[in-house]
């Protein structure tokens, strides 16, 4: 696909987060819209996957390892086919396969299930390491979030995944700078980012866009390209991305839009596309 086709799906990836996150009364749209892009990207150019065999023994993984911005992943997913789009609507609803975490038991398309900060990575590290332990050849991708690294088992997967070379994993952190409680330098600053990373063995990708499909283009591009040691794309990106009153707010980490502010943000997305 090209860069505006892309840019265009995450802007529906966008729009199902906020049908979901509405419908639902509650939920994450703050992160789920700042990684909207970096979803698309995986599940619609980069990771190899079947929508029709969810559970193809030779797909690549994906973790999501802040597992709260499932609207996101579970849009991203519809979009791709894994399952219909009209479910985005009984996001947490009782009996829906779409919790308010990703449950690999329910949900077609999720590889793990997520939830408990920090320990997604942990599975993904495992999960890579098979791959290589098994000469498969699949990649496996994670993504985290720049309030979750406060979290220690993060580093605990990295010095893990530094130490044993694991070239076919890439892990992305989207660095937004809003937790549930404030920025991330007012709870637990987790800076130098990139630094930290380097530090435990991994070949570092900054993106001063992480909401730009170019620049994630490029940066998937050369982390296909490195050999020996695992990738970590530090990619800055805006929390509630594409919607004037989420953008940089961190209200809007953990809460639903009421109908006036679902049909502003919808209106927003349609100008968008």
């Amino acid at each position: 696909m090209t860069d505006d086709e892309l840019r265009h799906v995450a802007n529906e990836v966008r729009k199902g987060v906020i049908v979901g996150t509405h419908a639902a009364k509650s939920g994450h749209p703050g992160g789920s819209l700042s990684a909207a892009d970096i979803l698309t990207y995986l599940y619609f150019e980069e990771m190899n996957v079947n929508p029709k065999d969810p559970g193809w023994d030779k797909r690549d993984r994906f973790v999501l390892s802040k597992g709260h911005a499932a609207p996101a992943l579970y849009s991203a997913l519809a979009l791709r086919g894994f399952f219909p789009v009209e479910e985005l609507e009984t996001l947490r609803h009782i009996g829906s396969r779409l919790q308010g975490h990703p449950n690999m038991l329910d949900t077609p398309g999720v590889d793990m299930t997520t939830g408990s900060l920090g320990q997604g990575v942990s599975a993904a590290v495992g999960m890579a390491l098979a791959s290589k332990h098994w000469d498969e050849g699949w990649r496996t991708y994670c993504l985290l979030g720049d309030g979750e690294i406060e979290e220690g088992q993060v580093w605990e997967a990295a010095m893990f995944a530094g130490n044993h070379q694991l070239d076919n994993l890439v892990v992305v952190v989207d660095h937004n700078g809003l937790q549930i409680d404030g920025t991330i330098e007012e709870v637990n600053s987790a800076m130098p980012i990139a630094d930290k990373f380097a530090a435990f063995g991994f070949h570092v990708i900054e993106l001063a866009d992480g909401n730009d499909m170019t620049q994630i283009r490029e940066a998937f591009g050369a982390a296909r390209k490195v050999t020996g040691k695992p990738v970590a794309i530090v990619a800055e990106t805006v929390k509630g991305k594409g919607v004037s009153f989420m953008e940089g707010q961190v209200d809007w980490h953990g809460k639903g839009p009421d109908d006036g502010q679902f049909e502003q943000a919808m209106a927003e997305l349609s100008r968008e596309a």
